[in-house]
């Protein structure tokens, strides 16, 4: 059962791509976190980061396990089709939705993320990371 929306055919081969780029991103958020206490970075760049990577994990698993990732405007379609991969998924998707809600605080807003909050993302970050690597 695919969810509705648009989507696009990946190998498994696109899936260890984006499984990469969704360490790098969230390697990167996980330094920029250990420095806010510091003052030396934003944690808007946390955020953004964090979101990225949670996309990329999503994109992985799917590409693995179903051959298809979401390529809709609405990144909820993408929590959606998440949610099918058994049987993790339904705990990625709700990941991938709470950094999803964050997103274009993270990206685009004038306000900043809260530190609190950018805790938290990179925490959803890396649960989803962990999971991409063990279903994938």
């Amino acid at each position: 059962m695919s969810p509705s929306g648009r989507t696009s055919d990946c190998s498994p081969t696109e899936g260890r791509t984006r499984l990469e780029q969704a360490r790098a991103f969230l390697e990167v958020a996980e330094l920029i976190v250990d420095e806010i206490d510091d003052g030396l970075a934003t944690p808007q760049v946390a955020a953004s980061l964090a979101v990225l990577s949670g996309i990329a994990a999503s994109d992985a698993v799917c590409c693995s396990r179903l051959g298809q990732r979401s390529r809709g405007q609405d990144h909820r379609q993408a929590v959606d089709l998440l949610a099918t991969v058994r049987p993790d998924g339904p705990a990625m998707a709700k990941d991938l939705r709470r950094l999803l809600e964050i997103k274009d605080q993270a990206h685009y807003a004038a306000t900043m993320v809260s530190a609190t909050r950018v805790e938290q993302a990179v925490q959803w970050a890396r649960r989803l990371y962990d999971l991409a690597v063990r279903v994938g």
